[in-house]
């Protein structure tokens, strides 16, 4: 394979997993609305992604991982996994979908100081501005959502925003993106499956005696089919599929570039609901798509330590 194709092929992952953590925000505010809370999608979610990474990992070829890297693996699914699921889910459960989307837009903010702080990465002007631009566009397209809302006749059944929540949801993102510029070389080093399956048994591990009391109260048989299509969602999707494709890009991108990934998500949404005729496809959402495109081209082609 070129070397000008395995980049594509990580922008490409990218895409994926942003287009799945986008469908994933309000459809996971869905279920936590009609009788799963937020504990216990997150138990759902790392556990769920444990048990089918292992199964996963079967069909793929058997790698050695040292004790060292696992012990390793396990400070990673604490900031990739725990800290960052666990503030986002239950974040969400107390915001707004809109708020978190516009949370979420400092990721890329973070891993580009963190970059330079731990990765040595220069920050160019070229890098910062797509960053701003990335941003911009972001912010634009869910400020645009927010008031299409205000003027329908839905505006009474938006929900709104809270400062415990936003918190959680921003805690969420600074987790991750410690994760993504300490230990991200992991990705590089192993296959997709070993550090997924590691990660995800850990969390699994962390997180279950604290959670599974309140999981095993969750009165499945009430639930409706949406409400579990709206779980299953999140589990094989929203976790299973969008980490896949994630830690592929993470294996070729720098962090900076996967964090501008974050951007597409509130683009997610637009899309969704402009296809289900929801919304209409606004000039305003044209100038917010030019923004983020072109925030994630100048990021990606940004001069990286490596270069010099």
């Amino acid at each position: 394979m070129s070397t000008n194709r395995i980049p594509l092929l990580a922008h490409f992952s990218l895409a994926g997993a942003a287009i799945c953590w986008g469908l994933m925000s309000p459809l996971g505010k869905d279920a936590m609305q009609h009788g799963i809370d937020g504990i216990t999608l997150v138990s759902l979610r790392v556990m769920g992604g444990a048990i089918l990474f292992w199964i996963s990992s079967l069909f793929a070829p058997r790698e050695s991982i040292s004790r060292k890297h696992i012990a390793l693996l396990c400070l990673a699914a604490v900031f990739g996994l725990v800290g960052n699921q666990c503030c986002f889910t239950i974040g969400l459960s107390l915001t707004s979908p809109v708020n978190a989307g516009i949370v979420t837009t400092t990721m890329p903010i973070s891993a580009l100081i963190f970059s330079a702080i731990i990765l040595k990465e220069p920050i160019t002007l070229r890098k910062a501005l797509g960053v701003a631009l990335g941003c911009c566009g972001a912010v634009l397209l869910v400020m645009s959502s927010v008031r299409a809302a205000s003027g329908s006749a839905a505006v009474g059944t938006l929900s709104m925003g809270d400062i415990r929540g936003d918190l959680l949801c921003f805690a969420a993102q600074i987790s991750y993106t410690i994760y993504l510029t300490v230990f991200g070389w992991l990705a590089k080093r192993y296959s997709i499956f070993t550090v997924n399956k590691w990660m995800f048994l850990w969390a699994t591990l962390l997180l279950l005696p604290f959670t599974a009391s309140e999981a095993l109260q969750t009165d499945v048989a009430a639930l409706s089919t949406r409400t579990l299509l709206e779980a299953g969602y999140v589990v094989f999707f929203g976790t299973f599929v969008s980490y896949l494709l994630m830690i592929n890009g993470q294996r070729t991108l720098r962090p900076t570039v996967v964090s501008m990934y974050n951007y597409m998500q509130p683009l997610v949404a637009v899309v969704v609901s402009v296809t289900l005729g929801l919304a209409v496809f606004t000039l305003t959402h044209s100038l917010a798509v030019a923004l983020i495109f072109s925030g994630v081209w100048l990021v990606a082609i940004s001069r990286s330590r490596q270069k010099g």
